[in-house]
């Protein structure tokens, strides 16, 4: 009878959890804006006190500029698809984030950059490795969604279709910048001096740009684009590349765009978990996001953020680092920031 009347009221309270979390989805979703897009531009060891206020004061021109790009598109109808292309491609043109132009150098001192883009609403994506002639590579992640069969291609055969689709070629001293080549100079002559790689030294080692928007048609992109990380060997690949690594896109529950260290996103699908919890422990976006980045993250020793859009156009920030580039606009809202609140 005792154990009966246990079951009974594990029943009762598991029902009252299940009706909590579902109320705290509704409360962060009561109204679904027409649209909202959300940025990155890299998170990791970002703090004031290292930061001119000339340079600061770029970083935050530079986001608003490009949500001005993306919340343009999409205030008049546009496709979210279009807002994160068009938004990132602002973004790798700046060499102040690590893509395209501003791409970080590899142990041989070339840039390779990897791209990825996923649609929510059929889950279809696109994504490439270690190009070097694209100028954007998150337009030849979008072609390899579009005009493929496949979901990653990788170095010369992503070049080589890049070209093929009509896509801007440069040539691979166009990426070349004298601040990234001098960080891969220091941390040289410091691995030289002790024999360790020292990747880990670079001050932009989770430099990733991204972009989330949600459309007035209910649909929503996620996009990543990224240099790697400073001195990497080998040809490695980040979870930039990798879909439900570092970018996912479910119209159902939400997108999301990572950066952070790309091993420990590869490791634990950092992206398609957030998008896992709200679809499986119906969490809300901001408790799912939170959970992945403060709890899970952290407790496996990896550190990065991530940012995320749901069907509501409720936006999600989190970070465990000491800061990330970001903000998102919706109407009548825009927030950008750097530094931990």
């Amino acid at each position: 009878m005792r154990a009966l009347l246990l079951s009974f009221i594990s029943l009762i309270l598991l029902a009252c959890t299940s009706q909590e979390k579902k109320a705290s989805v509704m409360a962060a979703s009561k109204e679904k804006a027409p649209y909202a897009i959300v940025i990155h531009g890299g998170a990791g060891t970002i703090l004031k006190k290292n930061m001119t206020d000339e340079r600061e004061t770029q970083y935050i021109a530079a986001l608003n500029e490009a949500l001005d790009v993306g919340e343009g598109i999409l205030k008049n109808g546009g496709t979210a698809i279009d807002a994160v292309e068009q938004t990132i491609w602002l973004l790798e043109d700046s060499p102040l984030f690590n893509a395209g132009k501003g791409a970080v150098f590899t142990n041989e001192g070339e840039n390779e950059l990897d791209a990825s883009i996923m649609s929510g609403n059929d889950q279809n994506a696109g994504s490439v490795g270690g190009v070097q002639t694209v100028r954007h590579p998150i337009s030849a992640a979008r072609a390899v969604l579009e005009k493929s069969d496949h979901v990653l291609l990788t170095s010369k055969g992503a070049d080589q279709f890049a070209k093929e689709q009509g896509l801007e070629i440069v040539d691979s001293s166009y990426f070349k910048t004298e601040r990234r080549w001098n960080s891969l100079q220091r941390i040289l002559e410091e691995e030289a001096k002790d024999k360790r790689v020292l990747s880990e030294l670079s001050e932009n080692k989770h430099g990733t740009v991204g972009c989330v928007a949600l459309d007035n048609q209910g649909n929503i992109v996620a996009g990543t684009s990224t240099g790697g990380m400073t001195n990497k060997r080998y040809n490695r690949f980040g979870d930039v590349p990798i879909i439900g690594a570092g970018t996912y896109a479910d119209n159902n529950t939400c997108g999301v765009s990572c950066t952070g260290h790309g091993e420990y996103f590869i490791r634990y699908a950092v992206a398609h978990d957030v998008s896992a919890r709200m679809e499986y422990l119906e969490e809300s976006l901001s408790d799912a996001a939170n959970h992945v980045v403060n709890k899970k993250l952290v407790d496996k020793g990896g550190s990065g953020g991530l940012i995320a859009v749901d069907a509501y156009g409720n936006v999600a920030m989190p970070f465990n680092s000491a800061g990330m580039y970001r903000g998102y606009a919706k109407p009548n809202e825009r927030v950008v920031k750097i530094y931990e609140d």
